[in-house]
This record gives C-alpha cells, structure tokens and sequence, in this order.
C-alpha cells in the first residue's frame, strides 16, 4: 500500500487505506464479530493466508482493527474492529447495500 506524504482531500487518503478487494472484505467481516486469523481465513472465501496477513498489516498500523494475543499453548491470536473501524464499518454497509440493489436489479449473481 503506497501512502502519500501529502493529500488535498480526506477521502483520498481512506481510499488509499482501505483500497483493494480484501480490505472491505476483512472489515466487514470483523464487524460481525472477533476472529482468530484460521477462522477469518475460513469467512473470507478465495483469500490465502498470506494475502490476509498483508492485508491485516496494512489496516493495523491505521487503527482501524486491533490484534489480540492471548498466552498458552497454542498462541491464541485474535483480531477485531476498533472504534475507528466501526465507524468505517458504517460507510462499508452502504456500499454493500448499493452492491446488494445492483446485484438483484442486474440479475449478476446469487446474494448471500
């Protein structure tokens, strides 16, 4: 992810945080509840570990989800919205249910 020094505008810099076809995707899904990465690996359909982990190193630094670590045997780690990804969470809805209303209206595929 390529972060500017300067923009003119704030959304030019959300775009470019949350840019990308897994990013929403990880957020949306984090907002239904915290995961383990295994099982945010398993909600998230066609995604491999190694692109959730960059991903997920891309949205940590921003504030937009937390990482848990939790000791024993095995390492538990768990991941979650923060506040600010929360709120983000609301302007991803919008664009899901716009998504929704083209898919249906398009006839383009099945709606989970």
């Amino acid at each position: 992810m390529k972060i500017r020094k300067e923009y003119t505008c704030p959304l030019e810099l959300t775009h470019d945080i949350i840019r990308g076809k897994w990013k929403p995707i990880i957020l949306w899904t984090l907002g239904k509840e915290p995961l383990s990465l295994a099982r945010l690996q398993r909600e998230i359909n066609g995604i491999t570990q190694k692109m959730l982990l960059e991903q997920i190193s891309e949205l940590l630094p921003f504030g937009l989800i937390t990482k848990e670590t939790f000791e024993g045997y095995p390492l538990k780690v768990q991941y979650s919205l923060t506040d600010r990804g929360r709120k983000l969470l609301e302007a991803i809805t919008i664009m899901q249910a716009i998504g929704s209303d083209l898919l249906t209206e398009e006839d383009m595929g099945n709606i989970p």
